[in-house]
C-alpha cells in the first residue's frame, strides 16, 4: 500500500470531539496518541475527552432526544440506508483506516467494512417495523393497547478489535429506535469511529443524536455518565470483570444494560466430523482476526482418534501463514494490538508447554519492530493449562483430546463463559443434542464463523446480556407501555 494512501485516509479522520454536532479541537493540554502496531510509530493525536467532555456530550444527547424520537420512522431507516450506501462507496478508506490503527490484515479489514455496514441497512429496515398491539383484555372489559418507545439516551462502549463492527452495531439500531447517543471508542483504536461519525453526518443524521468523545480517562468519564439521572441504556463489549463494574453502576440508575463480555469458546470435532471441513473451520475460528475476536475458538476439543491428525493438518496450515504488516500484499496474521497482549500470549503459551503441551508451530513473539506474536499450536494440552481457563486473545489454537460425547459436553461446559462454541459432526442426531445442551447464547454447527447481522449475538453466564443484531438488536433500545382503554361498547 503506498504511503501516500495511507496519509491521505489518516489526514481525512477528524481529530476532535463530536459534542452536538460541533467537533471540538483537540487542545495541547488534552492529546491521545494513536501508533500503529506493526510499526509502534505514532500515526495521529485526537482530542481526549475529559469528564467535563463527556457530561456536555450527554447534554447534547439529551437535548437532541426528543426530535429525533419524534422524527418518523421511515426517516430514520433511511438516514441508516443512506450512511450504508456511503459507507459501502468509501469502503477502502475505512479498511485502510482499521488496519493503520488495529493491525489486522487488509483482506480482513475489508470484510469487517462489509459485516459493520450490514448492520446499518438491517436497522434501517427494521426501524419502520417496530411494532404494538391492540385487543380487549379477557374480562372483556376494555382495550389493551401496548407501543414501544425508544429507551432514551444511551451510552454505547466499543471495543479496539472491531473498530467500526462494534461502533455501527450499536449505534444502527440505537437510532432507528429513537435513540440518542454517547460513545466512547476504545483509546486505541479511535479513528475509525471518529471517521464514522463524520460518515454518519454526511448521511443526515442531526446534530446531537451521535456525540464521540475518544478518552484515556475511560474510568472516570465513564463513570461520571453512568451515574448522571437522564442516562437510561448503557451498552458495553469488552472483559467481563470491567463489564460487572459497569454493570454494578448501572444499577444504581436501573439502566437498561446491554453487556457482550468475555468468551472462552470451545471447539468440538467428533470422531465422524469431516475433517478438511473441521480444519477449514479451525482455522476461520481462531486465526480470524489474529485470534483477538470474543467469538474466538479457544479450546479444540478433539476425538482421540482425530486428535494427532488434526493436529497435523492445523499444525501444516498455520505453517502457511504469512505474519508481517496488514496493509501489505499477501499477510495473513497481523500484529496484535500491543506489547502488553504479546506478552500475555506468550505466558499462556509458556504456562501450557510447561504443563506438558506439545509444541508444534510457533509459540513466541517474533523480533523486530512491532506487536507480533508467531501463529501456534498447541497439542496434548493438559486440562489444567491456564490457556484452557483464560481468553487467549491471540492466534495461539490449544488442542486436547477427549474420549466420549458426554466427556466432550462436560468440558465444554466447563466454564464460567458462554458466549459461542463450534461443534463438528455429520451425524444430525448429535447436532441436535449439542444445541440442547452446551451452554452457549451461540453455536456454529459445521462452521467457523457465527456473526450475522440479522442474527442475534450474545452469550450465557459471565458472556453478558441482551443481544445485538437481528429483530431481538432494536429491542435492546425500546421500552413498552401498556395502557388499557374502557371497553368503546360499553
Amino acid at each position: 500500500m503506498p504511503a501516500a494512501d495511507e496519509a491521505r485516509v489518516l489526514a481525512g479522520v477528524p481529530d476532535g470531539l463530536l459534542i452536538g454536532g460541533r467537533w471540538r479541537p483537540a487542545t495541547a493540554e488534552r492529546l491521545l496518541d494513536v501508533h500503529d502496531p506493526a510499526t509502534g510509530a505514532r500515526i495521529a493525536r485526537v482530542a481526549d475527552a475529559s469528564v467535563a467532555d463527556g457530561t456536555a456530550a450527554l447534554d447534547a444527547a439529551c437535548r437532541a432526544f426528543p426530535a429525533w424520537a419524534a422524527t418518523p420512522a421511515r426517516h430514520r431507516g433511511e438516514v441508516l440506508r443512506r450512511a450504508f450506501d456511503l459507507l459501502r462507496e468509501r469502503a477502502e478508506e475505512f479498511a485502510l483506516l482499521m488496519t493503520l490503527e488495529m493491525g489486522k490484515p487488509l483482506a480482513e479489514s475489508r470484510g469487517e467494512v462489509a459485516y459493520g455496514a450490514e448492520f446499518l441497512r438491517w436497522f434501517g429496515e427494521e426501524a419502520p417495523r417496530v411494532q404494538g398491539r391492540y385487543g380487549p383484555n379477557p374480562e372483556g372489559t376494555g382495550r389493551a393497547i401496548v407501543t414501544q418507545h425508544p429507551v432514551g439516551p444511551c451510552f454505547l462502549i466499543t471495543p479496539w478489535n472491531f473498530p467500526l463492527a462494534m461502533a455501527t452495531r450499536k449505534i444502527a439500531p440505537a437510532l432507528a429506535a429513537g435513540c440518542t447517543v454517547v460513545v466512547k471508542p476504545a483509546a486505541l483504536t479511535p479513528l475509525t469511529t471518529l471517521l464514522l461519525a463524520r460518515l454518519l453526518e454526511d448521511a443526515g443524521v442531526p446534530p446531537g443524536v451521535v456525540n464521540v468523545v475518544p478518552t484515556s480517562a475511560s474510568a472516570p468519564l465513564s463513570e461520571a455518565i453512568i451515574r448522571d439521572h437522564r442516562l437510561r441504556k448503557l451498552s458495553f463489549t469488552g472483559s467481563t470483570p470491567v463489564g460487572q463494574r459497569l454493570m454494578a453502576l448501572a444499577a444504581e440508575g436501573v439502566l437498561r444494560t446491554s453487556m457482550e463480555l468475555g468468551g472462552n469458546a470451545p471447539f468440538l470435532v467428533f470422531e465422524d466430523a469431516d475433517l478438511d471441513q473441521a480444519v477449514d473451520g479451525a482455522m476461520a475460528a481462531k486465526f480470524r482476526n489474529i485470534g483477538q475476536a470474543c467469538t474466538a475458538a479457544n479450546r479444540f476439543l478433539v476425538h482421540r482418534s482425530l486428535s494427532a491428525e488434526f493436529t497435523r493438518r492445523v499444525s501444516a496450515r498455520v505453517r502457511e501463514l504469512r505474519v508481517g504488516r496488514g496493509t501489505e500484499e499477501g499477510v495473513t496474521i497481523g500484529p496484535l494490538v500491543d506489547d502488553r497482549a504479546v506478552t500475555t500470549t506468550h505466558a499462556l503459551v509458556r504456562d501450557a508447554v510447561t504443563r506438558g503441551a506439545v509444541l508444534e508451530v510457533g509459540g513466541a513473539p517474533l523480533d523486530g519492530v512491532g506487536s507480533y506474536f508467531a501463529p501456534t499450536v498447541l497439542g496434548d494440552v493438559p486440562p489444567a493449562s491456564a490457556l484452557l481457563s483464560e481468553e487467549i486473545f491471540g492466534p495461539v489454537l490449544a488442542v486436547t483430546p477427549f474420549g466420549d460425547e458426554d466427556e466432550a459436553v462436560r468440558r465444554a461446559n466447563a466454564t464460567e463463559y458462554g458466549l459461542v462454541s463450534y461443534v463438528y459432526t455429520r451425524d444430525l442426531a448429535r447436532g441436535q443434542r449439542m444445541i440442547e445442551r452446551l451452554e452457549t447464547g451461540m453455536m456454529g454447527l459445521n462452521v467457523g464463523v457465527v456473526s450475522n447481522a440479522a442474527a442475534p449475538f450474545g452469550g450465557w453466564k459471565l458472556s453478558g446480556l441482551g443481544r445485538e443484531g437481528g429483530p431481538e438488536g432494536i429491542g435492546e433500545y425500546l421500552q413498552t407501555k401498556y395502557t388499557l382503554t374502557r371497553d368503546p361498547f360499553a
